[in-house]
């Protein structure tokens, strides 16, 4: 496997991060801020970088790369394979009267089986029900199938994310990356080090993502409350508090952030389905414990790998970012100072995080964690 990376920052000409090395036929995985992704040359500029490369776009509310988080920025990661090979497919719910559901189940499909070993998925993150695609995405009939990947992100805007393959970015896009090969052996870990706070209370109103009445009150109004003065800066400001939701049917919670709120009917839109009947409280943390929780990700990824990872693929929330603030690079430090030298790290910080509970093989989706994929040839 050779890697190569590369950042452009605002005004900036490409700076090589790491080694330039000529590249046959490669994975061209580019995440960027939104805006820079709108330039209408953007994709003409990276093709010319790479012209027989195969190149994947992303938005993104930061970028991760071997030596930093990258911000207004676009950073590219080129992976050409020695000994295994790649498949991409793309769906895009614009163009479609499929459910979230039925899109995560027909993108997946469009794979050969034989010998899918791992899928990257970075997907429409402004309007997709992401817990719906990434349970469409499990029907696989390969119960072994590892699915990890991401949200695409617009920082705090809110206002549209971007994704595409061979062309320039657009609205709507899911792209799926699914690799092949004997030799190529993938791990992954996920943790978020947020701790619940407050009052349980109990989904008395839901509809799919959006979340109306929390014991017969209005949600929004509820959410205001808490955040007191704070609340002024919404649906933003609620990425501090996300929450924790526990459903009769899941053995585990899982984390479920705010991505947008609806002042006529007091009620918060979520990344993923809230179930009624659900438990729910708020939850906080802090820069130690992110960054801990970094760590032990990067260590449980690695704990059951026969051969040292050539490439990290990390997938980090907003709301962390939004929390260590002018530290985001912790988090970071801790997984590269775990996986060592010679392993190159790549990601982006989304809208949600998609990967199975660990020690679990159906992928969901996930707020507010770090997600570490592994992968060596």
């Amino acid at each position: 496997m050779k890697i190569v990376q590369l950042v452009k920052h605002t005004n900036q000409d490409w700076a090589y991060v790491g080694k330039n090395q000529k590249l046959l036929e490669p994975l061209v995985i580019v995440f960027g801020n939104r805006l820079l992704l709108e330039d209408a040359s953007v994709y003409k500029e990276i093709r010319e970088l790479f012209p027989d490369g195969h190149i994947v776009f992303g938005s993104a509310c930061a970028e991760i790369s071997s030596h930093t988080v990258n911000e207004n920025s676009i950073t590219i990661t080129a992976i050409e394979f020695e000994k295994s090979k790649f498949v991409i497919k793309t769906s895009n719910v614009l163009n479609t009267d499929l459910d979230s559901f039925k899109t995560g189940s027909d993108l997946v499909k469009q794979f050969p089986e034989e010998g899918l070993k791992y899928v990257f998925v970075i997907s429409e993150g402004s309007f997709i029900n992401g817990s719906q695609l990434t349970r469409g995405m499990s029907t696989t009939n390969n119960v072994n199938l590892l699915i990890t990947g991401g949200l695409c992100g617009d920082d705090t805007r809110f206002e549209k994310t971007l994704a595409s393959y061979n062309e320039n970015p657009k609205e709507g896009e899911i792209v799926a990356v699914g690799f092949y090969g004997d030799s190529l052996e993938i791990t992954f870990s996920i943790h978020g080090g947020w701790t619940p706070f407050g009052p349980e209370r109990t989904v008395t109103k839901s509809e799919g993502n959006t979340l109306y009445e929390l014991d017969g009150l209005p949600a929004l109004d509820l959410y205001k409350t808490y955040l007191g003065n704070k609340a002024k800066d919404l649906p933003g400001a609620a990425l501090l508090y996300p929450l924790n939701v526990k459903s009769e049917d899941e053995e585990q919670s899982i984390v479920r952030s705010i991505l947008n709120i609806n002042e006529e009917e007091n009620a918060v839109i979520l990344a993923g389905d809230i179930k009624q009947n659900s438990k729910v409280q708020l939850m906080m943390t802090n820069v130690d414990n992110i960054a801990n929780a970094s760590e032990r990700a990067a260590r449980q990824a690695l704990e059951f790998r026969e051969h040292k990872p050539e490439l990290a693929m990390l997938v980090s929330c907003i709301g962390r970012k939004l929390v260590l603030d002018q530290r985001v690079e912790e988090e970071v430090d801790e997984v590269i100072e775990i996986l060592g030298e010679g392993t190159v790290v790549s990601g982006f910080y989304s809208y949600g995080e998609i990967a199975p509970f660990h020690g679990e093989t159906a992928c969901q989706l996930h707020n507010q964690t770090m997600t570490i994929t592994l992968i060596s040839e």
